[in-house]
This record gives C-alpha cells, sequence and structure tokens, in this order.
C-alpha cells in the first residue's frame, strides 16, 4: 500500500518546500516546529499542525525530518518523536549530519523497531517546492523502496548509495565544494576590487563566464545585490558542514587543506554576525561593500 500519513518535522526553508510539494501532491501531511508560526501558511493549504512533536509522530507512517544538525535530530527523534511513533515507522531523514553520526542514527532507529532512510538533498527551497531536488539515499535497500514514493515527489533524481553513512558523505563532498567555491569567488572579488576593477562589472562577468557553474552564478548576483535574506543556504551551516567534513577527515588521517581555510571563513563569518544570512555573505570578509 502506497504510504500517504507522512509528517515533517522541521520547517526551515528546505522543510517547508518539501512539506508543500508533498501537500500538493496529495499526500495527508502533519507538521510541527519549534517556531509554531512557520506552520502557518501550510496549515492554510490544508496541512494539520501538531501541538508536540509527539502529536506529529503518532499515526505517521513516515516522519520526514528536516533539522539543522546533529543536536537537533537527537532533541526531536530520539527526544520525542520515535518513542510516539509505532512500530515499523519509516524515518526519512534529510538533515545533514555525519556519516559516522548517520549510521549511530540508523542502529538506534533499528532498535526501536523503525526504519531509518538517510535522505540527503541538493538543491534550494525554490527546488524543493517544485520537486527538483537530488536525493541521495542511503540505507536498507527495502527501506529505500518503501521510500521511493516520497524520495520520488520531492526529487527529480534519487541516488541510492548503499549502507547508511554514504548519503551524509556524498552530501558532505558537495558542501566542501560549495564552500570553497564561494570562498575563492570572493576572494577573486576581493583581488579585483584591489586592482581597480568595479565590483558589479566582475561578478557579472565571472557567473557569465566558462569559470562559473549554476551555485556560482547564483551566489555571484546574491554578491552582486549585497541580497543575502532570505538565505538559501545559511552562512552557520556551511560552516557547520565544512567542520564535519573535517572531523571526518580526521578520523581518516586526511588532509584538506582547502577545506580547512574555507572552514576558517565562514567561522569567521558566522563571529561577525552574519550566520544566519546566506552563504554568500563570505564576501563580506573582504569588501566594505554591503
Amino acid at each position: 500500500m502506497a504510504v500517504r500519513d507522512v509528517a515533517v518535522l522541521g520547517l526551515g526553508t528546505m522543510g517547508s518546500g518539501m512539506a508543500t510539494r508533498l501537500l500538493e501532491s496529495g499526500y495527508r501531511i502533519t507538521v510541527w516546529n519549534r517556531t509554531a508560526e512557520r506552520a502557518e501558511p501550510l496549515a492554510e493549504k490544508g496541512a494539520h499542525v501538531a501541538t508536540s512533536v509527539q502529536d506529529a509522530a503518532a499515526g505517521a507512517e513516515v516522519l520526514l525530518l528536516s533539522l539543522a544538525d546533529e543536536s537537533a535530530v537527537d532533541d526531536v527523534l530520539f527526544g520525542g518523536a520515535l518513542a510516539a511513533a509505532g512500530p515499523g515507522t519509516l524515518v526519512v531523514d534529510t538533515s545533514t549530519v555525519s556519516p559516522a553520526y548517520a549510521r549511530r542514527a540508523t542502529e538506534r532507529v533499528a532498535a526501536a523497531g523503525a526504519h531509518r532512510v538517510e535522505a540527503c538533498v541538493l538543491g534550494n527551497p525554490l527546488q524543493a517546492r517544485r520537486g527538483e531536488l537530488r536525493v541521495l539515499a542511503a540505507g536498507d535497500e527495502l527501506d529505500i523502496r518503501r521510500a521511493k514514493p516520497v524520495l520520488e515527489t520531492i526529487g527529480h533524481e534519487v541516488y541510492e548509495l548503499g549502507p547508511a553513512g554514504r548519503g551524509a558523505a556524498m552530501k558532505l563532498a558537495f558542501n566542501l565544494l560549495l564552500g570553497a567555491q564561494l570562498a575563492s569567488l570572493a576572494e577573486a572579488v576581493s583581488y579585483g576590487e584591489s586592482a581597480g576593477l568595479d565590483r558589479a562589472m566582475l561578478l557579472s562577468a565571472i557567473a557569465e563566464s566558462g569559470f562559473s557553474s549554476k551555485v556560482m552564478s547564483f551566489r555571484a548576483a546574491l554578491m552582486r545585490d549585497g541580497r543575502f535574506t532570505p538565505p538559501a543556504f545559511r552562512s552557520r551551516l556551511m560552516e557547520k558542514d565544512l567542520r564535519l567534513v573535517l572531523a571526518e577527515a580526521a578520523t581518516a588521517d586526511l588532509s584538506l587543506p582547502v577545506t580547512e581555510r574555507a572552514a576558517g571563513q565562514f567561522a569567521a563569518l558566522v563571529d561577525q554576525g552574519d550566520g544566519d544570512h546566506d552563504a554568500a555573505a563570505v564576501c563580506r570578509l573582504f569588501s566594505t561593500t554591503p
């Protein structure tokens, strides 16, 4: 029988986007978020708003998590939702965590009689609302098969990567690349400005060149316009993900000097108060232009 009842726990920009997509695709959706007002737009579209995480989890066939970090997963999933969920509940976790944490979480969920599918996603909030994400799925093959209808609703591509931890590893590899690109773009602009080049012209030229990418073009426009809110991907989450990469690399005795430098830049950005701005705000470390 196809899954129809999904509880979405975590309504940041990505969680809200995925919940909207599922709701508009015919799923019965229950939503919960620590900040209750984030649920109001979804309630207006027909979603049931739970009063607690336990209320959200009770009776749901699937718990779809979209949470900021490992601490939030601990609090929400292991601090209430899992205990309230019924036997056999499928946990589809889109949160970005370390591979080691993903493996431990999968074991803990299994010990509670439920099933966890890692479903890290690549894309932005608009793509989430349109069902255009790329989903990096890992876990038991049968669990992934059961989750497929949900995964294929939120994403136009689903990669099946094998055991738990591999989805997190692939997501972090992508975010490593994103962080390094943004840090290097900010430095390139800083260098160009110091040589007398017009900042807006330089950013437009880079965005339209063969040196660019979809991600770099998007962030170059944000840098050019000084438009860092609402964030497509918060700077503090970029910094968190780079820290996760470096911690995993250390356990493998792997040196990642470029990532170390980028992580330091995003840490400085968070320290100066830009943590909730888009990661493109890293340019503020090098320029006096807002």
